[in-house]
């Protein structure tokens, strides 16, 4: 672009001269003409330039001021001056940002990446498809400008030394006249400047280049992985963590790399070194401890986990380390190299030949160059480095209900899941599922969704699709935008599905209604509450087709009758459409149109109820064993309906019922921006984190190696001034005896100090790390419940990141240019002392320059780093909710979603690289104002200064704009870098949960021997500010009675277990087991006595024995025995890894209920006094939760058995049960006993069938 201008500005002169001369080149024309010629241009001009932008105007909240910008303020950076001077008064905040430019928005340039890859997808056939060939078609042409810019500086660069040459033959040649030396230093002052505008349009084209990489990149990733496209076998083989981590680490390397590339043709040298980063298995690992957090608390697992996260770690600085010492000897390398070869040059001209003399002009004009060598072999290991470091994982894309024949697995080289499945539903019919745990019922909806691969067979699904998953998937959003879910709002239709869907008493419970929003993955409503949510999202939407994965299992038994007969049965709101359903409840089943019977991937029977009971096969048997159990009713239209009215009739008037952590005043925590300077602390904190004795030691290594250097150089002046006698030097020898020591003292001082700041680094590195990991670890519930993951992603990736491979380097070369300034400053001292005059005005601009610019510059840095962590949070959301964002078609709306972070994100990161330039221009020029004054004193001075003088002085004056810049640079890099020294050490002050042990107070081993619990008017709040959830409970439990729990939902059930495991600290009273007050113990000497299994199964990714037994305490025997109760044997045998069977992260290659007989096999492995059962077996079927039951009453007889209960036949043979109603127990007693009483459980069986 600009070629062709400075072309024509240049020719113009000349041009214009000829013309004048040959009186040529003119229209005659009369005034009032060129008037209408004028104004009729501008006019033109004008409309064109407002209609070429109008749209930019008309959307554009705060447009950059770059394209109104003119050319000398664009080559300068003038246009950004305002912002500096705006955060230079006060911290920036996100308001004042400025939209992007329209081609550095993410709906310009992902779509354009997008269409390349798929051009060369599709020419390449295969994996063989090139990313940086595309790459390089989306980006290369703009980046291509950047060659042009790097080649003119780097011929520049060679024109100081050569015009140090001629200023050295003036001082020498007494005779020239003044003007020359007075011309050469002009000449000077020119060229750095030049070659100041050139660099940084060169560097702005990189960055800018770099952050339409990182932008692209993160979109192609969003758009393939979350939304989007990629396949269930790639989701398989990349858990979320590697995925988020190639979002932000990955992307990042990228976006470096697009900086540095041109060092590689620019540089004379490559030095290859390699480093190999193991982050992503510590991330995968982080993002599920966070995502299990719950269940990591209530097994006091924590610190089996720390040490599977350390262990990883451990690997990570090893090769830290490795690459600490390579990047030790590559400075040893840069730093030595140009003096070796000085060295070996000076030594090999004055030694062959007596009469070589080396006078100033050699030395200094070949140390000029010589020291232009050291950036490209600095720059090179980093490029290589960053080159070897980017990596990209292709995650490639393959792009009413008939099934004929068909087969389906989850990956094409897994075995299949569904064999030879043919069914056919009529439109508007409704057909059930059933059949037992594991047998591929949820896996017939995935195939009907296209989430599984098709082996062989036809599938046809007719018109749109709604999809309720059985585990539901909530968005951080408002409840309402949860069921509106991107449609258009429709106020009667919208009422409509809330009551049907039982939520009317819920949203009068919440703080703000409907517009309460929701925390992550739900945390503020419960297990039925998000369900129900998940249910009015897909009835809200108004499809052809219904998909339901088991949505009764999780709510009580008298929400669930409500849900079927006013949304899913003949008379609910959906019934003219096709809808299937999963379902373990049998009670429904007379009123299906058809039922399919599932058997390990096959569809055994179908038919009508009716008709299945005739053929009297398995399915018959199976109704015969549990009819009696549920009290199956065929004719459900006489049953009574008036209680149903209000299904929550009590829940309505409830002024707090808070389900699992609160809601009602649940507040998302967002990330603080923190203003004001870095302290000094965090600097000390660091120090300290490397060790005192190790920075010091730093530092004094720094000074050796700086002074050596300058003595070095100075004995060098000494040695060409000289005098020749005899066409010879005296005390050659001398001399380059003591030039050489001088170097390899050097040389071993900056190997020291590199292998000292690299070796701290990593001691920093792991302190910093282990503190994090063990103050996130030790946080209450409540913390992880308000803070978003995406924040704590971000600590543990990117800021983690920072402290291991961006600080070390960043205080290396910090502490180079401090030590370099300061040298060259006392050189130009000495040889020109006048030059006092000018240094500290000069020192002042530049420290005012520097503040002024640090200020905006860190606040950019930070409202960067925070907008960052919404791309990861909303990322993470998308991965685990993709099957329903594809079951309704949302895609696009969510890759918008995530277009809009990114941009956010990179509206603060474009001004940062533009004030970096802003900066640097203005530093180099007070720098050449350096060089313009050495020089000119150097020519005023010329009689009294030896050659050897000048040339030492104005070769440093050369050098001092480059080392200035990097001073700059650095420090405001180094402060906006410690910002994650001050991020993670954020969390070190956070609230943290009583001590995991109190050696005073701990238990006996044996406690608690008879598992008795007394609750002693005992009561519960979720937070200082809210109302009691639980108030004056007063119970005693034997040792070995079985205790059913009950009650409406939001009865505050969950909260009594969250009481007893101390997730949450008593408000009031106190629980004793066996004597013992809970509250004064260690929670892992509670925690690790009491057992749970809880209403989410959770899994970890590892193998199954990793997931039953993490601390290793237990022989496989055991292990074999304890899934052998919980009826997984068989199951375990037939896999091929058998207890080493890799479980997917969230345990997703197992179904939900076979994650629940996991945890079963986990408390049956733990065996402990006191079992507590969370809704266990909520989603399995009759037939398993009737072995279930068998299992606990013959392993557990002798302990004491707590159940939370949806299913009120799994507790009808209880010693006693426990009703609750609005957190305090209102009645007590035998299950016969409360039901003759007819209070409020014998109306809970009622609507169950029990009565």
């Amino acid at each position: 672009v600009w070629i062709p201008c400075i072309y024509l500005w240049v020719c113009f002169p000349v041009y214009f001269l000829y013309l004048h001369c040959h009186d040529r080149g003119y229209i005659q024309m009369s005034n009032l003409n060129k008037a209408k010629t004028v104004g009729d241009f501008l006019k033109s001009e004008l409309t064109k330039l407002i209609w070429k932008f109008e749209p930019i105007f008309s959307y554009v909240l705060n447009p950059c001021p770059e394209f109104s910008a003119s050319f000398l303020s664009r080559i300068t950076f003038w246009w950004i001056t305002g912002l500096m001077i705006q955060g230079y008064r006060r911290p920036l905040e996100a308001k004042d940002l400025w939209s992007l430019n329209k081609e550095d928005k993410s709906e310009e340039i992902v779509p354009s990446l997008a269409r390349n890859w798929a051009k060369e997808w599709a020419k390449t056939k295969s994996s063989e498809a090139s990313l940086f060939k595309v790459l390089y078609k989306t980006f290369g042409p703009y980046f291509l400008m950047s060659f042009l810019f790097k080649a003119a500086h780097d011929l520049l660069m060679f024109a100081g030394p050569e015009i140090l040459k001629l200023l050295i033959n003036f001082v020498n040649n007494k005779a020239a006249p003044n003007w020359q030396g007075y011309f050469y230093t002009v000449l000077l002052f020119v060229c750095a400047c030049l070659q100041t505008l050139i660099l940084h349009q060169y560097f702005h084209i990189c960055f800018v280049t770099g952050m339409r990489l990182k932008t692209a990149i993160v979109g192609v990733i969003y758009r393939k992985v979350g939304a989007l496209v990629i396949t269930n076998s790639a989701r398989k083989t990349s858990t979320v963590g590697e995925i988020v981590n190639l979002m932000s680490v990955d992307a990042q390397r990228f976006m470096d790399l697009a900086t540095y590339i041109n060092m590689i043709w620019s540089a004379p040298l490559q030095v290859i070194l390699a480093l190999y980063l193991l982050k992503d298995n510590r991330i995968k690992l982080m993002n599920e401890i966070l995502n299990g957090i719950k269940v990591l608390k209530l097994y006091a697992w924590e610190l089996a986990f720390r040490e599977k996260v350390l262990e990883i770690r451990q690997k990570e600085l090893k090769v830290l380390k490795k690459s600490a010492y390579l990047a030790a000897m590559a400075t040893f390398t840069w730093v030595c190299a140009p003096f070796l070869v000085a060295l070996s040059t000076f030594a090999v001209y004055v030694t062959i030949d007596k009469n070589n003399i080396l006078d100033a002009q050699k030395a200094f004009v070949s140390l000029a160059l010589f020291n232009i060598l050291r950036f490209p072999l600095n720059m090179l290991p980093m490029v290589i480095s960053s080159i070897v470091e980017v990596r990209l994982q292709s995650l490639t894309a393959e792009g009413c209900i008939v099934v004929k024949n068909a087969t389906f697995s989850w990956s094409r080289n897994d075995p299949p899941s569904l064999n030879s499945i043919n069914f056919t539903v009529p439109e508007g019919s409704l057909v059930a599922v059933v059949g037992q745990v594991g047998c591929g019922k949820s896996s017939l909806l995935s195939a009907l969704l296209g989430e599984m691969d098709k082996k062989e067979g036809y599938v046809v699904v007719k018109g749109s699709v709604a999809y309720v998953p059985q585990q539901a998937w909530v968005q951080n959003a408002t409840l309402e935008d949860n069921i509106i879910f991107g449609r258009e709002m429709n106020e009667s239709r919208y009422k409509r599905v809330i009551e049907a869907c039982a939520l009317l008493p819920d949203i009068e419970i919440l703080p703000t209604g409907d517009k309460t929003e929701i925390g992550e993955k739900g945390v503020n409503l419960s297990g039925g509450q998000k369900q129900r949510v998940s249910l009015a999202r897909a009835v809200y939407c108004n499809a052809d087709v219904y998909l339901f994965d088991d949505p009764l299992s999780a709510v009580d038994a008298h929400v669930g009758k409500h849900i079927f007969e006013k949304v899913i049965g003949p008379k609910g709101i959906l019934k003219n459409k096709t809808r299937v359903l999963v379902t373990h409840a049998i009670n429904y089943l007379p009123q299906m149109d058809s039922i399919l019977v599932m058997c390990d991937g096959e569809i055994s029977e179908m038919g009508s109820y009716q008709e299945l009971l005739k053929q009297d096969g398995a399915f018959a048997e199976f109704l015969r064993t549990y009819a009696n159990a549920e009290q199956t009713y065929i004719d459900t239209s006489h049953t009574d309906h008036g209680h149903l009215e209000h299904p929550h009739k009590h829940s309505a008037k409830w002024p707090h019922s808070v389900p699992i952590s609160g809601s009602a005043g649940w507040q998302s925590t967002s990330e603080n921006i923190i203003y004001a300077y870095v302290k000094a602390t965090v600097y000390w904190d660091y120090m300290k984190a490397i060790g005192l004795f190790i920075s010091f030691l730093s530092i004094l290594l720094f000074m050796c190696n700086h002074i050596a250097s300058l003595a070095s150089n100075y004995w060098l002046s000494l040695w060409t001034d000289d005098p020749v006698i005899n066409g010879t030097q005296q005390y050659t020898n001398v001399r380059l005896g003591v030039y050489g020591a001088l170097g390899i003292s050097q040389g071993i001082a900056v190997f020291g100090y590199s292998m000292v700041v690299s070796i701290g680094g990593i001691f920093a590195s792991r302190h910093l790390h282990l503190n994090l990991l063990h103050n996130v670890l030790r946080s209450p519930m409540s913390f992880f419940e308000r803070t978003p993951s995406g924040n704590l992603v971000n600590r543990f990736s990117k800021e983690i990141d920072t402290i291991d491979s961006t600080i070390p380097p960043i205080i290396k070369m910090f502490m180079g240019s401090t030590f370099n300034v300061i040298g060259a400053c006392i050189i130009i001292l000495l040889a020109t002392p006048i030059a006092a005059v000018i240094i500290p005005p000069l020192g002042l601009v530049y420290l005012f320059v520097q503040r002024f610019y640090v200020a905006t510059s860190r606040q950019l840095k930070r409202l960067e780093s925070v907008s960052r962590s919404p791309v990861y949070s909303h990322f993470n959301e998308t991965l685990l909710g993709v099957s329903v964002i594809r079951a309704f078609e949302e895609q696009k709306r969510f890759i918008k979603q995530n277009d809009m972070k990114v941009d956010e994100n990179q509206k603060a990161y474009y001004p940062s690289i533009v004030a970096n330039r802003w900066l640097a221009v203005r530093l180099e020029y007070v720098g050449n104002c350096i060089v313009l004054f050495a020089a000119l004193f150097a020519v005023m001075a010329r009689n009294k200064l030896s050659a050897g003088l000048v040339g030492l002085s104005v070769s440093y004056s050369l050098q001092i704009t480059a080392y200035l810049n990097w001073l700059v640079r650095m420090s405001s890099e180094l402060e906006t870098n410690i910002v994650a020294v001050e991020r993670v050490k954020e969390y070190a002050e956070m609230e943290k949960e009583a001590e995991w042990s109190i050696e005073q107070t701990a238990p006996a081993s044996t406690w608690p021997e008879e598992g008795k619990v007394e609750f002693r008017g005992y009561g519960l709040r979720y937070r200082e500010d809210l109302d009691l959830v639980l108030k004056n409970i007063n119970v005693t439990i034997n040792g070995g009675e079985k205790i059913g729990i009950v009650g409406r939902t939001g009865a505050g059930k969950s909260s009594l277990t969250l009481g007893l495991f101390r997730i949450n600290e008593a408000a009031e009273g106190e629980i004793i087991i066996d004597g013992i007050n809970i509250a004064k113990i260690g929670l892992h000497d509670l925690r690790f006595k009491i057992t749970i299994i809880p209403q989410d199964p959770i899994l970890f990714s590892g193998s199954l024995r990793m997931n039953l037994d993490p601390f290793d305490q237990h022989s496989d025997e055991d292990i074999w025995r304890s899934l052998e109760l919980a009826h997984l044997k068989n199951f375990v045998s037939s896999l091929p890894d058998k207890l080493n069977h890799e479980c997917a992260e969230g345990g997703e290659n197992l179904s939900v209920g076979q994650r629940q007989l996991v945890c079963l096999a986990r408390a049956l492995l733990r065996k402990s006094k006191i079992l507590v059962l969370d809704e266990a077996t909520a989603a399995v079927d009759l037939e398993t939760d009737k072995l279930i039951q068998s299992t606990i009453k013959s392993q557990f007889e002798e302990c004491t058995v707590l159940t939370i209960a949806h299913r009120l036949n799994t507790i009808m043979d209880y010693t006693r049960v426990l009703v609750l109603d609005r957190g305090e127990v209102v009645e007590c007693g035998s299950p016969d006993h409360l039901l003759q009483e007819k209070g409020i459980f014998y109306s809970m069986a009622k609507d169950s069938g029990l009565v």
